[in-house]
């Protein structure tokens, strides 16, 4: 009788285990979405939040389960490319911040507060590099003060130095 008992506990054990690789089981119980972030309209995001709905998705959960491993699988070369002259053009454009962390894998650079040369404000950055190509559309740039995030023209004009410099990093390598 006992081995029974034990037998049902261990498949009823072993079934949830594997239901639980399936999603998010918050969502069941508090009857709402995963997105239940209360942001004011008007107010702007965090880099953190920014880089993580590129990554993420806007619902917060990663686009893959458990039942993708016996799925068709990505060329392995394709996984976590990143332009390597927009990745170095954002390390030699920002170089007077401090590097917190960077993950080439998933293209993300994050900075810490750092005062550019001849100027007065602190700055930091999160930096997200999305494809391989040497594109604008790859490169996306979250700049924060310690008051909140910058202008929209000094994140654009960021951006462009970024893109210029890694141009040039382009022009010099193939002229060898």
């Amino acid at each position: 009788m006992s081995f029974m008992r034990t037998a049902k506990v261990a498949i009823f054990t072993g079934g949830l285990l594997l239901l639980s690789g399936c999603g998010t089981v918050n969502s069941w119980f508090d009857g709402q979405g995963a997105d239940t972030r209360n942001v004011p309209p008007g107010n702007a995001e965090t880099s953190q939040e920014i880089i993580e709905q590129e990554i993420y998705g806007r619902d917060g959960k990663p686009d893959s389960t458990i039942w993708d491993i016996f799925g068709a699988r990505e060329d392995a070369g394709k996984v976590g490319a990143v332009n390597r002259y927009i990745w170095n053009a954002s390390l030699d454009v920002l170089d007077f911040l401090p590097v917190d962390s960077v993950d080439p894998f998933t293209g993300v650079i994050t900075t810490g507060y750092g005062t550019p040369p001849g100027g007065g404000g602190a700055y930091r950055a999160t930096i997200y590099i999305s494809d391989p190509a040497l594109d604008a559309r790859s490169l996306n740039v979250a700049l924060m003060t310690r008051g909140g995030p910058v202008d929209g023209a000094t994140t654009r004009a960021v951006e462009d130095a970024i893109l210029t410099r890694a141009r040039q990093l382009r022009a010099r390598d193939s002229n060898l």
